[in-house]
């Protein structure tokens, strides 16, 4: 891994200025550059530099690898919530594409620190992810590699058994728990939390739960990221591309960027892609509040004609965005955005 060259430090600079401008609050980021290599084998960790030892990371690896060789998919760049924000970028990409990703980095790292689903995440977790390799090593060389990475995938198999609404709820526990494996557990009080139920009353010895608490806490990190795929994507989406058109490009950047956004924003027959339905419904948020094509007024309108040429002139698209990239996850944005005349508008039925 190297520090950005001169150049991308310069664009750096010029972009977070801009950022900054737009009102993002962000935290600071660290940019580093890495080669396809570099990149897929970070990409494999989940975007961290260190984890915990296991098969996975390495057969994730292969995964990435071979997609790259074969041309079936390019990472451009990762990004990773914590205070200060990781991104790597990719040392072969033009510098159009540099610039692009750093725009949407700090559309991320400004989701990041503001979605209220984030609150309570650990914003110093690529320390705390180094911790836990060091913890599950000393476990190997006590207990043996094979007998560790074999709890190791049982747990695995049931990291998606957790609250997921857990760390909304003040306090929320990530390790310390009193196991007492003899106390029965009220019929009253179900736990939604498999991984912490079997903290606290199965039979293991201490190491595993020790291991299990480290599975534990990494499951709720991610928890975030994936309650708001479509939000955080968008979010990211939409500040990239209005910094870009309206701050960053040179006229002889226009037909690069043009081709490399439209390539991010794409989806074939049948399929989802969370950067576009995020991005286009920001932007039909933004002109919906701007306009006033919202409330009782509006919806009760019977008049097509009027509600086509609707223009109230509010101009609150804006702030609404904002508000809402602070406020919502993805099935709560969807359900309260996604109107029949969205879906019309960017062919999401299906006939």
């Amino acid at each position: 891994m190297q520090s950005l060259e001169k150049e991308l430090r310069g664009a750096q600079e010029q972009i977070r200025g801009h950022a900054s401008d737009f009102e993002l609050d962000f935290f600071e980021v660290i940019f580093e550059l890495l080669d396809w290599d570099q990149m897929n084998a970070v990409a494999a960790y989940g975007g961290f530099p260190n984890r915990y030892p296991h098969w996975r990371w390495g057969m994730e690896y292969e995964r990435l690898s071979k997609t790259y060789e074969y041309g079936f998919s390019k990472i451009y760049e990762m990004v990773i919530n914590n205070n200060p924000c990781y991104a790597y970028l990719m040392r072969a990409n033009s510098l159009v594409d540099q610039k692009m990703v750093m725009a949407h980095v700090y559309g991320h790292s400004d989701f990041f620190k503001n979605n209220v689903y984030f609150a309570n995440t650990n914003r110093k977790m690529v320390d705390e992810a180094g911790n836990h390799r060091s913890k599950i090593q000393r476990l190997m060389l006590r207990h043996g590699v094979e007998p560790v990475e074999d709890f190791i995938d049982l747990c695995l198999s049931l990291e998606n058994l957790i609250d997921v609404h857990a760390p909304m709820r003040v306090p929320f526990q990530h390790q310390e728990v009193e196991s007492d494996p003899g106390k029965p557990v009220p019929l009253s009080h179900p736990e939604k939390d498999t991984l912490l139920h079997l903290l606290e009353k199965a039979p293991l010895e201490d190491w595993q739960q020790d291991a299990l608490a480290i599975i534990r806490e990494e499951a709720y990190y991610f928890v975030p990221q994936a309650m708001t795929k479509i939000m955080n994507e968008g979010w990211a989406s939409y500040v990239h591309s209005t910094l870009m058109t309206q701050k960053i490009l040179d006229d002889s950047e226009v037909i690069d960027y043009a081709a490399r956004h439209a390539s991010t924003l794409s989806s074939g027959a049948g399929s989802l892609n969370p950067y576009k339905v995020g991005l286009e419904l920001f932007r039909d948020i933004e002109e919906r509040w701007d306009t006033g094509r919202f409330g009782k007024e509006y919806e009760e309108c019977d008049d097509l004609e009027a509600k086509e040429h609707w223009d109230r002139q509010i101009g609150q698209g804006r702030q609404k965005i904002f508000e809402i990239r602070k406020l919502y996850d993805d099935v709560n944005f969807i359900d309260a955005f996604l109107t029949p005349e969205f879906c019309e508008a960017h062919k999401l039925f299906t006939y």
